[in-house]
């Protein structure tokens, strides 16, 4: 999706940077669905205590720290209804599942389940027509002007975003992830039938 990106000029900003701007943008304009594409299918998020717990092998504590999240998960989508918006989220998922997308598909799972719109589509094919020059990167849409493509170290570790501020390209950016989220299955479904009632994952 570089074509898209390269329509305006995006400002780096680093960790903490990114972070307290994402803070300052998001829910400022009232009526616009925020988009998210992720792509890689291997993180690594230190700071979240489930995660950590998962890294551990403790899985079962993995998962009740994730089900604690519903409260908040719960006041997230009733701010974003409050003004007029809608958390839209692809996942693109390759066979075999990762230990870290087993992980992921049960927050993935819970934020549904707490008003999240979340729909997976199955890759690499699905994608392959963006992806001529390498794997599409992570995007998140705010606002009616807002892009952030969040950016990793090799490890996947967040290290911060590239933001563009330009109604046009988080206009077509938000078309293109919204096309893919047209053509994928409900997070739901895909659980259920994939990651359900199996057992822990392993190789972390």
């Amino acid at each position: 999706m570089s074509d898209l990106l390269g329509a305006s000029h995006g400002v780096r900003l680093g960790l903490e940077a990114y972070r307290a701007d994402f803070r300052r943008r998001d829910f400022a304009v009232d009526g616009c669905d925020s988009w998210k594409l992720e792509r890689r299918q291997d993180f690594r998020e230190p700071g979240d205590p489930s995660w950590n717990a998962f890294t551990e092998g403790d899985w079962q504590g993995a998962l009740r720290l994730i089900e604690a999240q519903r409260e908040e998960l719960l006041d997230l989508s009733r701010l974003a209804a409050r003004h007029g918006c809608r958390l839209l989220r692809v996942r693109a998922v390759e066979f075999p599942l990762t230990a870290y997308l087993r992980w992921e598909l049960n927050l993935l799972r819970v934020r549904a389940e707490c008003g999240e719109l979340i729909r997976v589509v199955i890759g690499p094919e699905h994608l392959a027509e963006y992806e001529h020059e390498g794997p599409v990167p992570e995007l998140v849409t705010l606002n009616d002007d807002t892009v952030y493509e969040i950016l990793y170290d090799a490890d996947g570790v967040l290290e911060g975003a590239v933001r563009y501020l330009d109604r046009g390209t988080r206009d077509r950016v938000a078309a293109r992830v919204e096309g893919l989220y047209a053509s994928g299955e409900d997070i739901g479904t895909f659980f259920a039938r994939e990651v359900a009632d199996r057992t822990p994952p392993t190789g972390v």
